[in-house]
């Protein structure tokens, strides 16, 4: 009850959801909504998935004339993944590649594997919900955007500011989109409500700033078009915790990431459950690391990290990296003398 009354959309913020309504838009959800206050999100349908009823909602909204949103939430990102004792997949654990920041054993690749599997049936999903838009007719008068969760739980994803927890998939088509592009600006999940209502043609005022930004001329391909200068995250471990939580924030133009954190030596890191428990979510990578930790130190590091409070971990105030040499944010360059003025001016900007 404590987290329903504050982890909820305050009622001077208007969503996508509320302004759509407002301008007649027919709308539905699938699956889990996983926000507060329901009100705030008036859809007129709230569906289980499956190609039966999508076609439905398509139906309702073209019988009765009036524009529509369906978002499709696939339930196909978080553990439990497919099981593979119990579940013929078409990954095979010897074959995958484990990034660095995992420990190296069989249990782990399985792991892997069944993540990847996970993907494998999202992006199934994802094609059936399509299949059933293009038999509608309404395809070509569609605006398709695709975008996942944020990271899985893996040490570097879920709930965590590294690249694996932040980066996502953002894929839009529609009218008006140039097709077969891939474009190279830093852009946000924030900027999709500006984009939106630009797209749709949907001219609102707020009585507050957007962070976000439309998204609009960038999928026009107007060359002189550009993104943002720098992208910024947040964690505010504001959970199911003893304490406030540590304060973690990040900065990243497109090459350098800086991490910074207040609260390093006093307050808890939130670890979701996934992210650790094998009995309920099948997680098999967080006791093994800790089984493996003298074979593979570093890697027991990085988990301890994530979950100090349990672990021991040391949690640095800073961490700096440079994505272009280091993708996968194993080389900690905070205390590199030659990379001090990059960190000055990260600092800066993310203060500013």
């Amino acid at each position: 009850m404590r987290l329903a009354k504050t982890n909820r959309v305050r009622d001077k913020y208007r969503t996508l959801t509320e302004i759509l309504k407002t301008n007649g838009y027919y709308q539905g959800v699938t699956h889990k909504l996983h926000v507060l206050p329901n009100e705030k999100f008036p859809h007129h349908e709230f569906l289980h998935g499956g190609r039966t009823e999508i076609a439905s909602f398509i139906k309702n909204a073209t019988e009765r004339e009036r524009p529509s949103l369906l978002m499709v939430s696939i339930p196909n990102s978080h553990r439990p993944y497919p099981n593979s004792d119990k579940t013929t997949i078409r990954v095979s654990p010897n074959e995958v590649q484990l990034p660095p920041y995992l420990a190296d054993s069989p249990e782990v690749h399985k792991d892997w594997a069944e993540y990847l599997a996970e993907i494998e049936q999202a992006d199934a999903l994802t094609g059936e919900a399509l299949d059933v838009l293009e038999q509608s007719g309404q395809s070509d008068n569609t605006i398709v955007i695709f975008m996942s969760d944020h990271g899985p739980t893996f040490q570097h994803g879920k709930m965590t500011l590294y690249d694996l927890g932040l980066r996502m998939p953002l894929i839009i088509r529609g009218p008006g989109i140039i097709s077969g592009e891939r474009c190279p600006e830093l852009v946000s999940e924030m900027d999709l409500l500006p984009t939106i209502l630009n797209l749709c043609q949907i001219d609102q005022t707020f009585d507050y700033p957007l962070h976000g930004k439309s998204l609009a001329v960038l999928l026009a391909s107007d060359e002189s078009a550009k993104g943002h200068d720098y992208l910024f995250a947040e964690i505010s471990n504001r959970g199911p915790l003893p304490n406030d939580g540590m304060q973690e924030r990040s900065v990243f133009h497109g090459r350098w990431k800086l991490v910074y954190r207040e609260k390093v030596d006093t307050a808890w890191r939130q670890v979701n459950a996934d992210s650790r428990e094998f009995r309920i979510w099948g997680n098999q990578t967080y006791s093994e690391t800790i089984r493996l930790k003298e074979e593979d130190p570093m890697q027991y590091q990085i988990l301890a990290k994530m979950d100090p409070q349990n672990l021991g971990g040391k949690v640095p105030t800073s961490e700096r990296y440079d994505l272009k040499s280091d993708p996968d944010e194993m080389q900690n360059l905070a205390s590199f003398a030659q990379h001090r003025d990059q960190r000055t001016r990260l600092l800066s900007v993310l203060r500013e």
